[in-house]
């Protein structure tokens, strides 16, 4: 089954799971905090998902590569809050460790679709559109 939309994509459900997950641990910090680093870390955990799907309904892999980097930058972001956050002592190690292995297989995954993205680029019409994937698989696994 190919790609009809950003909802097909595993990264983006994976990035989903990544999104709720951060937002739930951002309601474990303390209460002068909420409406800094937890904000941060929810608006950043937010873009991740956010991006992919903007990227998929733009007009092309060009379009699509710029908004998975846009992903990342924003996952990057989010990574470093919660590293931050235990720090700080707002959170533990062992909470946020299942959020930090998703966010490494986030990265991974918009890694391996880059690299697909940048194949069809130099392989199709130099302005396919994201339909020119669902030949493609939808994981990056």
């Amino acid at each position: 089954m190919g790609v009809r939309n950003f909802e097909d994509l595993v990264v983006w459900q994976v990035a989903m799971d990544f999104a709720e997950e951060c937002c739930r641990l951002s309601w474990r910090f303390p209460r002068e905090e909420r409406f800094e680093l937890a904000s941060q870390l929810k608006r950043s955990a937010v873009s991740v998902p956010s991006n992919i799907a903007e990227g998929q309904q733009r007009n092309g892999p060009r379009e699509f590569i710029y908004h998975l980097g846009v992903a990342r930058g924003s996952l990057a972001e989010a990574t470093t809050q919660l590293r931050i956050a235990c720090r700080l002592g707002y959170l533990t190690p062992d909470e946020v460790m299942g959020a930090l292995q998703t966010g490494t297989r986030i990265s991974m995954m918009t890694t391996a679709l880059i690299q697909r993205l940048e194949g069809l680029r130099t392989t199709h019409d130099p302005r396919p559109t994201s339909r020119d994937l669902a030949d493609q698989p939808s994981t990056a696994e």
